[in-house]
């Protein structure tokens, strides 16, 4: 071979490349010889760098990017390995560390991804700053002039603290305010790549971490817990592919069809703009117009005049995603899914005189009911259940699966279970997590995809727009609880907040000067849209319009009714008539039942009569006369009264009330029975202390029958002893907390002389068709085991509502 004419580099060469290596607005023509790096970082950057962008001498992946043949098969972005790190490096200067700046960064990691280790604080033995790290010396006086003289501008600490605070809240969620969460794990049963490449079904016992936030709807920040009201049920799921927020309610369906009226529903459930009133509190002028003039409501508000809106706990309600939600296999098949959670504890309501009188006694009611039983080890559990079925079923429906308005019977579509959710660790500090959480029905990971509901539509772009105004920016994404477990690469950059320090001066895509990197994944690895929607029912105009099933506004409201039972029906019916009874204005109320009567004319005869109608108006026009026949008329699977739970009694709070003179043997025996059986025990008396037995023995009450009402209870125990009993008549609360929890239908065991409470009471020892009571139990102490296992039966069973009575008895 002939030998290379090319001359070896001069020093001069060598020198001047260097010396040009250190500018940063001009370069020469040709490339540094590599000669001119050695030992000298700048001539090697760029030496280094101009090898990197001259691996890609074009975009190879454009031709791709045109033509309908190439659009399910996107690429894997091009990309070219640096032959050193010097080329994505910010500055030379990384290789100098400090306390403050630490090392370089970690090659491919972005290390603001980490557990919450890295920003929890223990301030144990340690002294107070101020935020600049500074030790305080005096936290008790602000600086002043003399003694009593005038406080000083310069004291930085006393500005510091006071500005700190004057702005230490953040905006509150327009909608569903009032929340309390908590962190977990959800686990697979099975895996589920039939349907879905999705992270979390991918393969049996596969784990992850979730953390979700319940909350009311309507109310503000500072409501209560126990409002009439949708509740939501949001889960974050922090997968290996990225975040997924299923943000749901614990109904299945809901008030609108399209988003685009979303702010009118809103504008209208809230606190009328004048004088705002009520709070939290749907029974209202402005909401029951709305709703009344928007048929498409009647379905929604039978879920919400039912039991469902006053549940007993956060951990005895259901959950669903309300919309329907595509799955998405390796092939890129889909399927439409919905998505149920199930309570292991089963489905269990408040009534409505318990629920007002809870708001006023505990307004932090389910609050504390959830934190107490993570705390206590008793970790609330949900099963996620999946109806899943195809476009071609879809289509026979005889109603509209894209309408979020209606469900889909089990009966149709059996619901398929395929992992649990158990929560486990509560929040360290409320604020950084509960309240910073930022859940974004946007947010779904390969092997999801959405459906053309329009009232979905709305919410992929609502919830993202409003956590950049809640939350300060466009970096919430970056607070701890919101960050995902999965990496984060790509060129979004600075606005406020921003914590990710990016090395490097590269943030667009394509580019060669960081090798192509961060590159696209391609459509074998990142997400893709599925392609082909509801073809059948597509058209190509652009029309502002709702598909004709979408009009069949009460068939499913009539299913849902029937398919209670009667006391259901009862509670459904007391409901409106509380809520009609607030409205101000006659022919609001009367275009409701006009609207009712077109689902149910049983529930629209008695709100007319109920409300003092001389009349039963005339149903509404429907919007379509004619709908399609439904598959069927009822679904039991609909009634609160069909998911019981297991019959446990885990958290169930029982009062046991206590006097001096208790007879102890029987009330150890209940105490040790209820606790084996995971129930919560507590000693109720008219005052704190510790009561003497009849026996001797010690009982310590920890709570009074007036700072923890009856109401506040699952059960109640009387306590046998003449003395006891006699000081508990003495007492007006004993009664008050007596009637209260006989009224509202909760189990009751008599001892022995106790009995003489219920006759003071004037509760009946039987139900009113004269049958025994089963929550009602009377105790021999001689005998107590076989009412103290009737007890515990009739606490893990349904209420017994054979005792309401309309209007109540007290």
């Amino acid at each position: 071979m002939p030998k290379s004419t090319k001359a070896k580099p001069s020093v001069v060469e060598d020198t001047a490349a260097r010396a040009a290596a250190r500018n940063t607005d001009s370069a020469p023509a040709t490339p540094a010889p590599p000669s001119a790096g050695k030992g000298d970082l700048p001539a090697q950057k760029a030496i280094d760098t101009q090898t990197l962008a001259a691996a890609m001498p074009a975009n190879s992946n454009k031709p791709s990017e045109y033509g309908e043949v190439n659009a399910l098969q996107t690429p894997v972005g091009a990309s070219a390995m640096p032959p050193s790190r010097l080329p994505g490096a910010s500055t030379l200067s990384e290789v100098n560390s400090s306390d403050k700046v630490g090392t370089v960064a970690q090659e491919g990691v972005n290390a603001t991804v980490d557990t919450l280790d890295r920003v929890r604080v223990d301030s144990s033995g340690q002294m107070l700053t101020t935020n600049q790290g500074v030790p305080v010396a005096d936290n008790q006086n602000s600086l002043k002039a003399g003694a009593r003289g005038p406080a000083l501008l310069e004291d930085f600490i006393l500005r510091e603290k006071i500005t700190h605070f004057d702005h230490e809240r953040i905006p509150e969620r327009i909608v569903h305010a009032r929340g309390s969460g908590a962190h977990g794990f959800f686990e697979a049963y099975e895996p589920l790549t039939e349907f879905t490449k999705a992270a979390p079904f991918k393969e049996a016992g596969k784990i992850t971490p979730v953390f979700v936030r319940f909350s009311t709807v309507a109310g503000e920040r500072g409501s209560k817990d126990t409002a009439r009201d949708v509740r939501g049920f949001a889960v974050k799921f922090y997968t290996d592919e990225g975040n997924w927020d299923l943000v749901g309610n614990n109904m299945p369906v809901f008030f609108i069809q399209d988003a685009i009226k979303f702010p009118d529903l809103v504008h209208a459930v809230k606190p009328e703009p004048h004088n705002q009133m009520p709070q939290a509190a749907s029974a209202h002028d402005t909401f029951w117009d709305f709703v009344s003039l928007m048929p498409e409501s009647t379905h929604m508000l039978m879920w919400q005049m039912s039991d469902r809106a006053i549940p007993r706990s956060y951990r005895m309600m259901q959950g669903f995603g309300v919309h329907t939600f595509r799955l998405v296999n390796e092939a890129g098949e889909s399927v439409f899914c919905k998505f149920h959670w199930q309570p292991k504890l089963g489905t269990h309501s408040l009534v409505w005189e318990e629920a007002v009188k809870i708001s006023g006694a505990d307004p932090d009611f389910h609050r504390r009911d959830l934190w107490e039983a993570i705390e206590a080890g008793e970790y609330p559990e949900w099963e996620l259940g999946l109806q899943i079925f195809t476009e071609e079923q879809a289509e026979q429906f005889s109603f509209d699966i894209l309408d979020a308005t209606k469900l889909i019977p089990e009966e149709l579509v059996p619901v398929r279970t395929v992992g649990r959710m158990v929560l486990n660790r509560n929040p360290d500090n409320f604020f950084a997590e509960t309240e910073q959480v930022a859940f974004c029905t946007a947010h779904i990971v390969p092997g999801l995809d959405f459906t053309n509901d329009p009232l979905l539509a709305g919410r992929i772009h609502s919830y993202v727009d409003t956590q950049i105004s809640r939350l300060g920016g466009p970096n919430f994404h970056e607070l701890p609880i919101n960050a995902p477990i999965a990496q984060v690469h790509n060129n979004q950059r600075d606005g406020m907040h921003r914590q990710a320090i990016n090395r490097g001066r590269v943030a667009y895509e394509p580019n060669s000067l960081a090798g192509g990197c961060p590159f696209q994944a391609g459509a074998a690895q990142g997400f893709t849209s599925v392609a082909r929607r509801l073809d059948a029912k597509e058209s190509a105009d652009k029309v502002r319009i709702k598909p004709e099933k979408f009009a069949d506004h009460y068939t499913q409201a009539r299913l849902f009714f029937e398919s209670q039972t009667e006391v259901e029906k009862a509670h459904i019916g007391n409901a409106f008539r509380f809520e009609l009874s607030k409205v101000t204005v006659p022919a609001i109320r009367e275009r409701v039942v006009a609207s009712l009567l077109n689902a149910t004319p049983e529930l629209a005869a008695r709100l007319a009569q109920d409300l003092g109608m001389e009349q039963l108006p005339a149903a509404l026009p429907k919007a379509l006369e004619n709908p399609v026949e439904p598959e069927i008329e009822t679904s039991p699977a609909l009634s609160l009264m069909a998911r019981p739970g297991d019959g446990g009694i885990r958290t169930r709070k029982v009062a046991i009330l206590v006097a001096h003179g208790v007879e102890g043997a029987s009330l150890g025996k209940l105490i040790t029975a209820l606790v084996a059986a995971g129930a919560v025990p507590r000693l109720v008396a008219a005052r704190l202390g510790t009561y003497i037995g009849a026996g001797g023995e010690k009982f310590a009450a920890d709570a009074t029958m007036e700072n923890s009402p009856g109401f506040l209870f699952d059960a109640m125990v009387l306590p046998d002893g003449p003395d006891a009993v006699e000081a508990l008549v003495a007492d007006a609360h004993t009664l008050e907390f007596l009637r209260a929890q006989y009224w509202h239908c909760k189990p009751i065991l008599a001892f022995g002389a106790s009995q003489a409470l219920l006759a003071e009471g004037q509760i009946p020892m039987a139900l009113p068709d004269g049958s025994p009571d089963a929550g009602l139990i009377l105790a021999d102490p001689a005998g107590a085991d076989g009412a103290i296992a009737g007890f515990i039966t009739a606490i893990g069973s349904p209420r017994q509502y054979e005792r309401e009575n309309d209007p109540p008895k007290g």
